[in-house]
């Protein structure tokens, strides 16, 4: 029996998925954690280490890293890459448009690791709330996802302060990923 058969199985047993959670610095990703978790979001500062929260989802159990996107830190990202099943990358629709250039670097850089290779990614469209946010379709342009070839993605339009879709996305990335580690139909 091969190593990554013994390790499915060990998977299988208590149902453990692993999600980190990336972007730009202040794209919304505590607050989405936050949020998804049902934790006060009205005071929330910019995230210079990591925040890890465990939660039952769907009767999995999800281990969440949520890693702070300042320019700084972002050389630390690959330390949170081992087995990591699933990747949410998460965009400010409304942010200004010199970062999205920025934004799509970082994330068809992150692609090309190895140790994220197969992982499950969902692109948060954060902030759609705010006037002037660019639609789903306008940031899938911009960040040029056709082009991924490499994983399974999903570009989902949110707001983490209203919670609006923030489950649809959780679905499809738990989802897609089940369907990969536990062979589920």
């Amino acid at each position: 029996m091969g190593l990554l058969t013994v390790l499915k199985k060990l998977k299988q047993k208590e149902k453990e998925i692993r999600i980190l959670i990336l972007g730009l610095d202040n794209a919304g990703k505590t607050t989405i954690l936050k949020r998804i978790n049902g934790e006060d979001i009205s005071t929330i500062s910019p995230t210079l280490g990591f925040n890890i929260k465990t939660l039952d989802y769907n009767g999995y159990k999800l281990n969440i890293w949520d890693v702070g996107g300042q320019k700084s830190i972002r050389s630390y990202w690959r330390n949170y890459f081992e087995q990591t099943d699933g990747l949410v990358w998460v965009v400010d629709s409304a942010d200004r448009p010199d970062r999205f250039a920025d934004c799509k670097a970082e994330l068809h850089s992150l692609l090309t690791e190895e140790r994220l290779a197969g992982a499950s990614l969902l692109i948060f469209a954060n902030k759609q709330d705010l006037p002037g946010a660019l639609s789903s379709e306008e940031i899938a342009k911009l960040l040029d996802l056709k082009a991924i070839q490499t994983h399974h993605w999903q570009i989902v339009g949110c707001s983490a302060v209203t919670g609006d879709n923030l489950l649809t996305g959780m679905d499809w990335v738990v989802t897609d990923i089940s369907k990969r580690i536990y062979m589920l139909d």
